[in-house]
């Protein structure tokens, strides 16, 4: 099934997962096996040998995240760091260059700083809606990837993704595109010249805070088979149960974005008007600099809010602590509304760096509640 021939949501419910030949089970089985028998030395049965190598219910997945982001090849992980790990390994060697965005998620410049650059890549953190920054940041020969994230976290900054493969092809580099605030439903990088898509299924794709994993998506087959050998090779894949969740989670990906959409546009408005709140950080504002950037790649502008309290840090902290149906939680895109202090929470690992955020920012993973409940927290909450 791809994107040519039928809708997002049909291809959400059916893309990989065809009725089960042996039982006519609609739903795919969860094969909990670590092993496969073989029909003869060097004959395995299907191609199946070991869940390392592949799984018939995590191939139903891969299938599917390739239908969703209109791509080549999907492959999944034990998480969003997992795949990015293995990504980054695969395509660059020592002595690469890659640029990142200037206020890219934490764990993700942990990724670089901490583990990456130990390895011998090296990269530059730049504004990415900022083209002459990124073109002045290439190293022409060891620049490899533009790894970009848009809307970032948790600044909500847009980066325009056909302008950014643009230069990446330029200079023979590749672009990745971190998809997992937006999801495949509201922004599809591949058909925009992305060459990679890396997600959280964690977040919006599994979308019930239940289960943790990783994936990327390839707009070539010859990536997405070097890609696949890595995933093998570096074995950091998940497990059956963890694919059946997120599976079942993408099924409803296109209705819950919706209302996710729905609610957040509801509270973006209220504290627009707030006196607590000094801004609101939002690409569905007008106002917001990225704001014609998204409209022209997004089909909505997702369930993420991030406002700066007017009283400061201290506020921002007592804000996210007095909070009753937004649980004080890292993490996001889950059907239930999340509080977090960035600064404190998800991206620590960033403070004292140049991707140190504001310490008066709240963020918001605005839920799929009754919108009227959650202004009233908030109306609690900001006092």
């Amino acid at each position: 099934m791809t994107a040519n021939s039928y809708g997002f949501d049909t291809l959400a419910i059916h893309a990989g997962q065809e009725p089960d030949p042996r039982t006519g089970a609609v739903v795919p089985p969860i094969y909990q096996t670590s092993t496969y028998a073989q029909d003869a030395v060097g004959a395995p049965r299907l191609g199946y040998e070991y869940s390392r190598s592949s799984n018939p219910t995590r191939d139903a997945l891969q299938e599917c995240l390739a239908a969703i982001e209109g791509g080549r090849r999907g492959l999944a992980f034990a998480s969003g760091l997992a795949a990015e790990d293995t990504l980054l390994r695969a395509v660059c060697r020592p002595g690469d260059h890659v640029v990142i965005p200037g206020d890219a998620y934490g764990g993700t410049y942990r990724l670089f700083a901490k583990v990456a650059e130990n390895w011998g890549l090296d990269w530059t953190a730049v504004p990415l809606d900022d083209l002459d920054q990124v073109r002045a940041a290439f190293r022409p020969g060891h620049t490899r990837l533009i790894w970009a994230e848009t809307p970032t976290n948790p600044l909500l900054n847009v980066a325009d993704i056909a302008a950014l493969a643009a230069l990446a092809h330029e200079y023979d580099a590749m672009l990745v595109v971190d998809n997992t605030f937006a999801s495949p439903y509201l922004q599809q990088p591949i058909g925009l010249g992305a060459d990679v898509v890396v997600h959280s299924t964690t977040k919006y794709l599994g979308g019930h805070s239940d289960v943790v994993g990783g994936a990327l998506i390839t707009a070539t087959d010859d990536l997405g088979e070097m890609l696949a050998f890595h995933q093998n090779a570096m074995g950091g894949v998940n497990g059956p149960f963890d694919a059946w969740l997120t599976l079942r989670g993408i099924k409803t990906l296109g209705v819950r974005m919706d209302r996710h959409c729905d609610n957040a546009e509801r509270i973006v408005g209220y504290l627009g008007e707030h006196v607590a709140v000094e801004s609101v950080l939002y690409p569905g504002l007008e106002s917001h600099p990225g704001h014609e950037t998204a409209a022209k790649q997004m089909r909505r502008f997702g369930g993420m809010v991030s406002f700066r309290a007017a009283g400061g840090p201290e506020a921002a902290i007592q804000i996210c602590n007095r909070t009753k149906l937004f649980v004080l939680a890292e993490s996001l895109g889950g059907v239930e509304s999340l509080i977090e202090h960035p600064g404190q929470m998800t991206h620590l690992s960033a403070a004292g760096s140049p991707l140190e955020v504001p310490a008066d920012l709240v963020r918001l993973s605005v839920g799929i509640e009754s919108v009227d409940d959650l202004l009233a927290d908030l109306e609690q909450a900001l006092g």
